[in-house]
């Protein structure tokens, strides 16, 4: 048989996630530029508020002959900041002297006599020391624990042993350790739970790299490249575009 006499082969039809016209092409770049642009616009105004906050509640202990707007015809955004950061870092170094111990553990033990703020100080003091300790290793280390059914593998962040009282509790012999289970897209969300060492996975990933890799929902992984980056975020907000539209689209009704 001669290719001629071959039945005419019909056109591929094109892929669903494909982009179809100029239109498509413009929504698929204003995607990507929002999700190049977003990140950067949030961040500065994050940074911005902070600043303004620190500096609400600073300005007002700063005497007007120490203020720049005192001087400048107008405000100077972070002074505030600035004389916050001064502030503590003295605070820190009169901490560790003689004096500066002595006022400290006046403070804790006022403190301590408190019913109720006693709790909540030493609460929020074992936390401070815990996360901002250099030599503490909260957090600091990242892991794989097989939640939540048998196969599926989750991203953990690793904390510190259980205290004596909770160890003795845990069934089993083997060593526990607790655990942080962020939630994607959002990691300040998720489950925390106690897990034996032997069953958990560390992985060589810093926090800043799994967070992102949560919060993208794994198309953002460690070490890629930048550019592909971007065009997998762009790919995964267009498909979900599609896939919302596909999903406000009427059913046809059915011919009797």
């Amino acid at each position: 048989m001669d290719r001629d006499d071959l039945p005419p082969v019909p056109p591929a039809e094109p892929s669903p996630l494909a982009p179809r016209g100029f239109t498509a092409r413009l929504r698929n770049y204003f995607l990507t530029g929002l999700i190049v642009a977003g990140p950067v616009a949030i961040t500065f105004y994050l940074t911005w508020w902070f600043v303004t906050w620190v500096d609400g509640l600073v300005r007002p202990f700063v005497p007007a002959a120490y203020r720049p707007e005192t001087y400048l015809p107008f405000g100077l955004p972070g002074s505030g900041l600035v004389v916050a950061v001064i502030a503590l870092t003295l605070l820190g170094f009169l901490t560790h002297n003689l004096i500066g111990r002595t006022l400290v553990d006046l403070g804790e033990k006022l403190l301590g006599r408190m019913p109720v703020v006693r709790a909540i100080y030493r609460s929020l003091k074992q936390v401070f020391e815990t996360l901002f300790s250099g030599q503490g290793s909260s957090f600091r280390r990242v892991g794989l624990v097989e939640f939540p059914s048998p196969g599926m593998w989750s991203i953990v962040l690793i904390s510190q042993s259980p205290s004596v009282e909770i160890a003795n509790s845990l069934p089993g012999e083997e060593e526990h350790i607790s655990v942080f289970l962020p939630c994607a897209p959002n990691p300040t969300t998720g489950f925390f739970f106690y897990v034996p060492k032997n069953k958990i996975i560390e992985v060589e990933m810093s926090t800043e790299a799994a967070a992102t890799l949560i919060m993208s929902a794994g198309v953002v992984q460690p070490g890629s490249d930048p550019q592909k980056k971007v065009a997998a975020l762009a790919g995964m907000a267009n498909a979900a575009r599609v896939a919302n539209s596909a999903a406000l689209q009427p059913v046809p009704a059915k011919a009797e």
